[in-house]
């Protein structure tokens, strides 16, 4: 009985966990839900689920209309009423929502561990963010989104400098954007889930190419030194390298460098070694549930590190589920881990896994990750819409 109790503990804590996540909080303000006034739970007309705070900032101060921030239904914020189901799981919940001690976690100043710096972007500005690129040449960021235009580049300061592609069914446009790369000469590979295509523009928006029937669903995508492009599918199971003439927007060859992955994601190419790191997703047996392995290979597509949850879980307390993949200058795998909120790095693929986490602090839903010339870590963090700039920080 005993036995059972402490198995079904870390269990109850996983569900309070993701009821707090996903059920009790504002997904405008990302803000818990509670009984204060300003923090109520209130139904919109068409059932979505927002703080009274959150109507009032969205609602016209003189006719109160508003729009919902989720599926642009207009109504009125007189027309909103509490969330009586979330009022009541909260205090079901009761004091099992109060935040646990945290554990002891490295010093903020300890050389490798990352502070954030400043955030840009921000709810409107991005909407449900799923993919982030650096421009090597001009150093810009480039965030697919989904907004009415798919891709948002900003300067240097966070400011939006730019932004195309149509939310629309023509070929030019993207329907359901997952991922997106920015080529050494300045081209911008967008990975379109809604017609299952790869499409091509330059810097400012023009579209170049179009690849279409050849993918069943095309996930990452990634430059790489010589300028091909690396893409996974998800749904075969493949890793394939494009190459691409981009100023006269031709394909010239597709290579299938694997076919036996577990629904690949995330791909990151090393600029270091020319190593190539895999984001798989296989569903566990009898459960539904998805974990995450990493796996490495060499330029010569041999295999030389790979790492699962299991494997991870014999060096960290918790689930780790990552979500993204990069490398950084030293050649070390850095994952985000969405079920920590945390950027962890496993170490060079021959050492693996040393795993060192060097964020901890201030993520919501972390779903990639880049590195600038300068060594700050860009994190796009979905469920805050905005990109977060991390730096060493020396104390």
């Amino acid at each position: 009985m005993g036995a059972e109790a402490s198995g079904s503990g870390p269990a109850l804590r996983e569900l309070v966990r993701e009821a707090e996540t996903s059920l009790l909080e504002c997904k405008v303000c990302f803000e818990r839900f509670g009984h204060r006034q300003q923090r109520r739970p209130r139904n919109l007309p068409c059932g979505h689920v927002v703080c009274l705070a959150c109507v009032a900032a969205l609602a016209h101060p003189r006719t109160l209309a508003l729009e919902c921030p989720f599926c642009r239904r207009a109504c009125r914020g007189c027309d909103t009423s509490d969330c009586l189901p979330v009022l009541h799981l909260l205090e079901l919940l009761g004091s099992a929502l109060r935040p646990a001690p945290a554990a002891p976690r490295a010093a903020p100043s300890a050389p490798g561990v990352l502070t954030c710096h400043h955030a840009f972007g921000g709810w409107g500005t991005l909407v449900n963010p799923t993919g982030l690129a650096l421009c090597p040449k001009t150093g810009r960021v480039v965030v697919v989104h989904d907004g009415r235009r798919r891709v948002k580049i900003f300067d240097a300061g966070g400011g939006c400098a730019h932004q195309f592609g149509e939310k629309g069914d023509a070929a030019q446009d993207i329907r359901y954007p997952l991922d997106v790369t920015v080529t050494n000469d300045c081209h911008v590979v967008v990975t379109d889930a809604g017609d299952r295509s790869i499409k091509v523009f330059d810097f400012f928006g023009q579209i170049k190419l179009v690849i279409g029937g050849q993918f069943s669903l095309p996930w990452g995508v990634e430059t790489t030194p010589q300028n091909g492009v690396m893409v996974t599918d998800a749904e075969a199971g493949s890793l394939h390298l494009l190459e691409i003439d981009f100023p006269e927007g031709v394909l010239r060859r597709t290579e299938r460098l694997q076919t036996h992955l577990c629904h690949p994601r995330g791909v990151a190419v090393s600029w270091l070694t020319g190593a190539i790191a895999v984001l798989e997703h296989p569903l566990a047996v009898g459960t539904g549930a998805c974990s995450t392995t990493v796996k490495v290979f060499s330029a010569s597509m041999q295999l030389i590190g790979q790492v699962d949850a299991f494997g991870l879980s014999l060096f960290f307390p918790s689930k780790i589920t990552a979500s993204a993949v990069t490398f950084d200058h030293q050649g070390n795998v850095i994952v985000a881990d969405t079920s920590n909120l945390a950027v962890l790095c496993l170490g060079k693929p021959e050492e693996f896994p040393v795993l060192k986490p060097i964020i901890t602090h201030g993520l919501s839903h972390p779903v990639a990750l880049t590195f600038t010339k300068e060594n700050s870590l860009l994190v796009l963090d979905s469920a805050a819409h905005s990109i977060k700039v991390y730096k060493v920080d020396w104390g």
